[in-house]
């Protein structure tokens, strides 16, 4: 997995007045926290952040002041209008921890002919990974599954050092058979006919 360096600047301003004057400077008010320190609030380049996050999970090598510090992406707020970053929340991490993540699901294949529909119960698989070994996603092949068919989370092939965090028989994706049109009723079809009449 890709590592980005960032340079962390520490804030000591709070509230939304001083959140909306770092945003004004293309920056992102940030708070990085874990191993049992205390939170430490820092502001991030707004740019190379929003670029990192396209990445799910992206490793962050964060300058706070010269020390160095790993984290993880744990919680993202966007404007629900604009999509800009508003906050960021943070978790340290230490190279060869292992940490629980949420890593996309992709599906590939053609399902088998008639129509059906593939649901995603789940969009996100929860694993357990090392931190600096995080796998960016993961695919699932659909190809020929009839209605009705289901993939769980057992049947995922999970790279080298990954582990589930979560029900091995949970339901991950399904087949679903394509829904028929239903016939109008009689009742409706006399009624639209005289309808028709008259006019």
């Amino acid at each position: 997995m890709s590592e980005v360096k960032l340079t962390a600047e520490t804030r000591t301003e709070f509230g939304k007045g001083a959140a909306r004057r770092v945003r004004r400077e293309n920056k992102v008010p940030a708070v990085v926290y874990g191993h049992g320190t205390d939170p430490i609030h820092v502001t991030l380049p707004g740019h190379e952040l929003l670029l990192a996050l396209r990445t799910p999970n992206v490793l962050l090598s964060l300058d706070i002041e010269g020390k160095n510090e790993l984290a993880i992406p744990k919680a993202v707020q966007r404007d629900a209008i604009k999509g800009f970053l508003e906050h960021v929340d943070l978790l340290l991490v230490k190279r060869g921890e292992k940490v629980t993540v949420e890593i996309p699901v992709h599906a590939e294949g053609e399902l088998a002919a008639g129509g059906n529909l593939l649901e995603h119960v789940l969009n996100t698989l929860p694993v357990e990974a090392e931190a600096t070994h995080i796998p960016e996603s993961v695919t699932v092949s659909v190809e020929g599954l009839e209605a009705g068919a289901s993939i769980h989370a057992k049947d995922i092939t999970l790279p080298k050092g990954t582990t589930l965090a979560i029900d091995e028989d949970a339901v991950v994706l399904q087949v679903l058979a394509a829904q028929a049109e239903e016939p109008a009723a009689e009742g409706e079809e006399e009624a639209a006919a005289e309808a028709g009449a008259e006019a």
